[in-house]
């Protein structure tokens, strides 16, 4: 999800980073979404068809003629370019010069953290990345305006002299999934999550389950006592119980339940197996409504397959679907920041405004 970024790292070739900067309509990636190019190719998509091609070779004639500065283009996806989605994308084409270079491998260090990364798209280059309480973390903040919104997800923001910003909110998964058995579905699952934008603890008694090789979303943790990790996830925090006892799934289950604020829980199993735990649940004295939000059998209706891989695919259906509704509901809490972090001689500067 994030190999625009991790490419940079180390990386001594000439690039170019491209952004998704606003969508107005239908387009074939939401904005924020990023590419980078270099002369031999590129890392990540904005879409593909004709609009990354077009994309591709703006940015491999930026780096031709070292053209450095910052632009932004609008492309309308009509029959000129010849895709159908019928909306206009603008794109924001950054060359990675050594300070945006810096300015990224910050981010890369803060992909557990929400950071802000703004840059100038008009007059002199600046670009500059805040945390979560509006400080400066790296780069030059000195021409940046003194707030930004996060009402929006990546978009173009005016200041009050009219120049131009992308505001590009690169922000940690708030996604988490405590998953509870290391055998062969618990690890398709894994490997169903690797590149989605989540984080998972993968708990298992078995440490010798665990494969050497770990996607860099996955934490495990080989305890003789999992059901600490139930009272460790945090809050609206997704759960999955897979393990190889019955009686540990029931041990999980009855932990899960006994959090008020737990998310989304699935168990596997049958129908079966479901009635079962819904008598001792109800014996043990949990509200029905508790029982009813359990997701057991797990995935997504009308697949049958058993296997392990499609298991995993539907499962992470599910989730997604479960994860996009909680990323909405979040967004739709408007916030504004401030900049604590004002150089000094600095003239009085206008707030930001999305466009």
């Amino acid at each position: 999800m994030s190999d625009w970024l991790t490419a940079i790292d180390n990386d001594t070739q000439a690039s170019v980073l491209v952004t998704v900067a606003l969508v107005e309509g239908s387009g074939p990636r939401e904005a924020g979404a990023k590419m980078r190019v270099s002369l031999d190719g590129q890392v990540d998509t904005i879409g593909g068809g004709h609009l990354e091609l077009r994309a591709v070779e703006i940015a491999k004639t930026m780096l031709a003629t070292g053209d450095t500065h910052a632009r932004l283009d609008r492309f309308a996806l009509g029959p000129s370019l010849g895709q159908c989605c019928g909306g206009v994308v603008h794109l924001a084409f950054e060359y990675v010069d050594a300070s945006l270079k810096e300015l990224l491998a910050a981010l890369r260090e803060r992909r557990q953290q929400d950071s802000w990364r703004l840059t100038a798209l008009d007059g002199d280059a600046a670009s500059a990345l805040f945390d979560a309480a509006g400080r400066l973390i790296a780069g030059t903040g000195a021409q940046a305006p003194d707030t930004f919104s996060r009402e929006r997800s990546t978009h173009v923001a005016q200041d009050g002299k009219g120049r131009r910003w992308l505001v590009d909110p690169c922000l940690a998964p708030r996604a988490h999934l405590t998953l509870f058995g290391a055998g062969h579905v618990g690890a398709a699952i894994v490997r169903a999550l690797a590149h989605l934008p989540c984080n998972i603890t993968w708990v298992d008694e078995r440490e010798d389950m665990f494969p050497v090789q770990l996607p860099d979303n996955v934490r495990i943790a080989a305890t003789d006592t999992p059901e600490e990790f139930v009272a460790m996830a945090p809050p609206g925090g997704s759960f999955l119980v897979m393990t190889h006892s019955h009686a540990l799934d029931q041990r999980l289950t009855q932990a899960i339940m006994e959090r008020e604020d737990a998310g989304w829980f699935g168990l596997i199993g049958s129908h079966t197996k479901r009635k079962q735990f819904e008598h001792r649940l109800q014996a043990r004295g949990v509200p029905d409504e508790r029982i009813a939000a359990m997701v057991c059998p797990i995935g997504m209706p009308g697949i049958r397959n058993k296997a392990p891989a499609v298991i995993a695919a539907s499962v992470a259906c599910q989730l997604l679907m479960v994860w996009e509704e909680a990323a909405a509901a979040a967004l739709a809490a408007p916030l504004r920041l401030a900049s604590a972090s004002a150089p000094p001689r600095r003239e009085k500067r206008a707030a930001i405004h999305p466009l």
